[in-house]
């Protein structure tokens, strides 16, 4: 009795430790949370040993959750601070960041709503409050109802030092959590205006956005952000502790294969190109 009470504890603690070292956590980018469930639910679909978790917060609660030894994974829409990198040394940590999608941060309006583009310098205005009035803009003579993130947001971070050149929103800004709700509430306000993922559109339309004054206004797209001529694009990003290994580096190459970033461009975010997917892979 007593040599077989051994040999099941040697195979619980033999099938836990298999069981934790396929458990994964990942955490961070409102905007990116949906591709890392979408991914996590596949990928646990053709790796039965797997189990991911994923949730949002935030990239900057994801990169906190990294460097607090909470998360395997940090979704991000934005890169690391220099105050989270010194960080992150001073804890021993080694940020490895893999772009795993591309991403163009559309400019929402209600769809009633007459305004049909924007300049950076136009949208710059608003955010800050320099312009409160649609008819400034060529819309109807109704103030605009900004909506937007909150600052623990990469999509308020990146959108800041695009569009607004790092000065601050206009104190009137209603700062939501996540990009759903700033799509919500669009959907719902004919003066309105936010900003988020063009996953994430539902129920609003898409203003489209000049470089400069004199530049041909574009909407976002696969294809224009893919080309860089949509004025506000960017990298999406997963961060770890060091170069992934395990089933870290076979989900990684998974997400960055031709069928992992299929799923990315079904469900509205934009893919790597087939050179950068190969690159980014893990060897």
């Amino acid at each position: 009795m007593k040599k077989l009470l051994i040999i099941a504890l040697a195979l619980t603690m033999v099938a836990g430790a298999t069981f934790s070292a396929s458990r994964i956590t990942i955490k961070g980018s409102d905007t990116l949370v949906r591709l890392g469930q979408r991914w996590a639910e596949e990928y646990m679909k053709q790796n039965p040993g797997a189990v991911i978790q994923v949730s949002g917060g935030g990239s900057g609660t994801g990169i906190a959750a990294l460097l607090n030894g909470t998360t395997d994974v940090c979704e991000a829409s934005r890169d690391m601070k220099a105050k989270e990198k010194k960080l992150a040394q001073s804890k021993g940590i080694t940020p490895y960041r893999i772009s795993v999608a591309l991403d163009g941060i559309a400019v929402f309006l209600h769809n009633e709503n007459p305004v049909q583009s924007f300049s950076l310098t136009q949208l710059k205005g608003i955010y800050t409050g320099a312009i409160t009035n649609w008819k400034e803009v060529g819309g109807n003579d109704a103030r605009i109802i900004l909506y937007g993130r909150e600052n623990n947001s990469g999509t308020y971070a990146f959108f800041k030092k695009r569009v607004l050149n790092k000065e601050d929103y206009a104190d009137q800004t209603q700062t939501l959590p996540g990009t759903a709700a700033v799509v919500n509430a669009i959907a719902h306000d004919k003066n309105g205006i936010g900003y988020g993922g063009i996953a994430w559109a539902s129920g609003v339309k898409f203003a489209r956005v000049q470089e400069t004054d004199d530049s041909p206004a574009i909407e976002p797209s696969v294809v224009t952000v893919s080309s860089g001529s949509y004025p506000i694009s960017r990298d999406l990003y997963w961060f770890f502790n060091g170069k992934p290994t395990g089933e870290l580096k076979k989900l990684v190459n998974w997400a960055l294969s031709p069928d992992g970033q299929k799923i990315a461009e079904e469900i509205g975010y934009v893919p790597l190109s087939t050179e950068l997917a190969l690159q980014n892979r893990i060897q």
